[in-house]
């Protein structure tokens, strides 16, 4: 191949090859990268609402045959799936004793807990009540009232998706020292992606940002960004950031191919570690699509796509949770 395959390639193929720059002689965003318009967007979706609505696991990670544990905000939770495939979220600790629920068992649609047999009941019942909870088709939700402190709703605050039927969808857990406004103002910088995930990003260039004193329904970053998919190809795309709500920030795919395919970072709060320091699950839901008869194929090995998709989340989380990490220690002092 050239070392300007560009003039021989069709224009209207959605990957294109991608000309060779060392990553130091890339052009330097830090004169775009504005703290203070960081910080601006990252505070106008801290006072967005919520619902009190806390996003937990995958969706296909809550099961019918066996319990699911968690904790949100502190709270120890449980999970499953009842007779008719519904979730069902509330305490984990067994009303009798205190067990822990979700080291028992799921049996005709109840939990049975392991240490003396007590059933609970999806609906509640001898001492134990669920929460409400939703199931959005990618992720299982919890409402937690009193630890959220707003006025509740009764469901989460989603984005628009591609619908789920004709979509490709997988999400990425990873845990973190830091709270999820440090998690927010790392996906409202969208200036530091080629600079800090070069194996994923180039051509890398924010087209418009919100101003510091923006209002609603003109606060997005738009970004010109080629995806990686291989050493010397990528993908153009245009996309936008926004962040619906205080926990969540959506990278929706507005042209180039995939176009409508969203990207949700959801940070949720899990409590303090055993140092004292607050912990922050980030899920990060994706969810793709394309008119393309290339995806109808990935569509039918989802079981083997979904987790090439979880690795390819995982790994640029294991980066932006340093930088996330790092902000807290800055902003706390503790260093």
């Amino acid at each position: 191949m050239s070392d300007n395959p560009q003039r021989r390639w069709p224009a209207h193929w959605p990957v294109q090859p991608i000309s060779r720059t060392r990553w130091a002689r890339q052009r330097p965003t830090v004169g775009q990268a504005d703290p203070a318009v960081i910080q601006a967007a990252a505070d106008r979706a801290q006072a967005r609402p919520s619902g009190n609505w806390f996003p937990f696991a995958a969706a296909d990670a809550i099961r019918s045959d066996r319990p699911f544990g968690t904790r949100v905000a502190g709270r120890e939770l449980v999970a499953w799936r009842d007779g008719t495939g519904r979730l069902v979220v509330g305490p984990g600790a067994c009303p009798h004793l205190g067990a822990p629920l979700a080291q028992g068992r799921v049996v005709c649609g109840e939990v049975v807990c392991r240490w003396h047999g007590l059933a609970v009941p999806p609906g509640g019942g001898r001492g134990w009540r669920p929460l409400p909870a939703h199931d959005d088709g990618v992720l299982a939700w919890v409402r937690l009232d009193a630890e959220g402190g707003e006025p509740p709703t009764p469901r989460p605050v989603l984005p628009a998706r591609p619908e789920l039927p004709g979509a490709l969808s997988a999400v990425a857990r990873l845990e973190g020292v830091c709270e999820p406004c440090d998690v927010v103002a790392n996906r409202l910088d969208p200036w530091h992606g080629a600079w800090f995930h070069p194996y994923s990003f180039t051509r890398l260039t924010v087209v418009r940002a919100p101003e510091p004193g923006a209002v609603d329904g003109d606060d997005r970053f738009l970004v010109d960004v080629t995806f990686r998919v291989g050493g010397r190809f990528g993908v153009p795309v245009r996309a936008e950031f926004t962040a619906p709500e205080p926990r969540t920030v959506v990278m929706r795919i507005v042209s180039g191919e995939g176009e409508g395919s969203v990207v949700e970072t959801h940070a949720t709060p899990l409590g303090p570690g055993a140092d004292g320091r607050p912990r922050t699950a980030v899920l990060e839901a994706t969810v793709a699509t394309s008119p393309r008869t290339g995806f109808a194929v990935a569509r039918s090995l989802a079981p083997l796509v979904r987790p090439v998709m979880r690795r390819v989340a995982a790994r640029l989380w294991r980066d932006d949770l340093a930088y996330a990490e790092r902000r807290y220690a800055l902003r706390t002092g503790s260093v």
